[in-house]
């Protein structure tokens, strides 16, 4: 294959996996479910709130499917999500920041409580998670400030924090997350639509939860802000918060058998699993062998993409060896994270790409697609990049470094340079990141 048979393999795989789980059609395929619902339990008020990078899309689907019963609906996006549209009819439409949240997520998730206030046990609230959730829907626990959580929020990222532990400190300085939205509801009904962005589908790490019981305590956020060495840094009101709620002065977040949560159903719709399985399929269909390694691949990017690099030799080694003729597709999927050491620009699909093209240099007959499921990667407009054998050599001659580039935390600029990256725009859905990688023998 050569890199243009390569780049129209790999996305049309990475299409057929991001269609598996469109949002869109996840959501529409429930409404009947729903309509069910409020005929059985005597509805009288039917309210939507909604938040994350796919919510608009979501939103559009229980509006088609149910938009003649909607009283009220208010939906939160990341910024360019909302396809510059304030409302579908009778729901309304907010942009915020994500993954740092700003006044913006505030004042919407101040507008979805003051909804939620006028609930009654008459009342269905449909909610609809996705990814990017935990930054979009913010409701600091006073007195803590949005800039505290802000700062707070950046130092875990850029200290490679994984997703379960940004979450668990997000969860115990919110008033909505780890349950606490379903507190605000009671007792009305729920029932959420989650498309799910965490490896293993967990409920209580999906938007940090809002809608379902909490495993972790004030202890567990002190013990992540203690193993990355932060505890003298933190914002003085989050430790404050912290410490009073481990001395039970500022009550947890839902646990197992609150009543809250006996009118609460969460539904997963949509998940990395779902989405490899689809990519493999295509992958099948063109003609590829297709092994699914993983649907949790987590770690720091650049060692996960050592690791992949690693796999992808010697399976083509091992096809050398093997009497099949046909090439081999590998698959995987999940959440890497970022050690920020550097002062470049880059996400964990561009890190992991750059040291997997480090470590396949001069290999001929290995490609690789690493790529955002939501068509973003970090603070950048790519959702990836695109690698093989020749992408260091190609680099070399331009007289780029690439090893200075993973060093800075520049692996955007230097995709960008020589002309690899992947850009999609925002595909509406959120499913994790997906690795897709192509071996024939040359």
């Amino acid at each position: 294959m050569n890199s243009e048979e390569i780049k129209n393999q790999t996305q049309n795989i990475f299409n057929a996996a991001i269609s598996s789980v469109n949002p869109y059609s996840a959501v529409k395929a429930h409404t009947g479910h729903i309509l069910s619902f409020c005929h059985k339990h005597r509805i009288k008020q039917f309210f939507i709130i909604g938040f994350g990078k796919a919510s608009f899309d979501m939103a559009r689907a229980i509006n088609d499917g149910l938009g003649k019963i909607i009283k009220e609906g208010i939906v939160i996006t990341k910024y360019g999500h909302a396809k510059g549209m304030e409302s579908i009819d009778k729901i309304k439409i907010y942009e915020a920041g994500h993954p740092i949240p700003d006044e913006n997520g505030v004042e919407a998730t101040n507008k979805i409580i003051r909804l939620l206030e006028k609930v009654d046990e008459s009342t269905l609230v449909v909610c609809l998670i996705s990814g990017g959730g935990s930054a979009l829907l913010v409701s600091p626990l006073k007195p803590i400030t949005l800039q505290e959580k802000q700062i707070t929020t950046k130092m875990l990222l850029d200290a490679g924090a994984d997703i379960n532990e940004v979450n668990t400190l997000r969860k115990h300085i919110s008033s909505v997350k780890g349950g606490r939205l379903a507190r605000i509801a009671y007792p009305a009904h729920i029932k959420s639509l989650i498309l799910s962005d965490v490896i293993g589908d967990r409920l209580d790490v999906i938007a940090s939860g809002p809608t379902t019981l909490d495993k972790t305590t004030y202890a567990d956020a002190l013990e992540v802000i203690k193993r990355y060495g932060l505890s003298d840094k933190i914002p003085y009101h989050i430790m404050e918060v912290i410490n009073k709620g481990i001395k039970g002065e500022m009550p947890e977040t839902i646990k197992e058998k609150d009543p809250v949560l006996s009118k609460v159903e969460n539904i997963i719709i949509g998940s990395n699993k779902i989405a490899l399985s689809a990519a493999g399929a295509k992958a099948s269909e063109l003609g590829f062998h297709v092994e699914i390694l993983s649907t949790e691949i987590d770690g720091e990017a650049k060692e996960v993409g050592k690791r992949l690099a690693g796999i992808a030799k010697a399976y083509k080694t091992k096809k050398k060896q093997s009497e099949t003729k046909r090439p081999i597709c590998l698959l995987s999927g999940g959440e890497t994270t970022v050690k920020v050491v550097g002062k470049g620009l880059g996400g964990r699909n561009t890190e992991l790409a750059l040291a997997f093209a480090i470590e396949i240099e001069g290999e001929d007959g290995i490609a690789m697609l690493s790529a955002g499921t939501d068509g973003t990667d970090g603070p950048t407009d790519a959702a990836g990049a695109y690698v093989t054998g020749q992408t260091i050599k190609r680099a070399k001659e331009l007289g780029l470094n690439p090893y200075d580039y993973l060093l800075n935390n520049d692996s955007y600029n230097f995709f960008k340079k020589i002309d690899s990256l992947f850009i999609t725009g925002p595909t509406g859905t959120n499913v994790m990141d997906i690795q897709i990688i192509l071996t024939e023998n040359p």
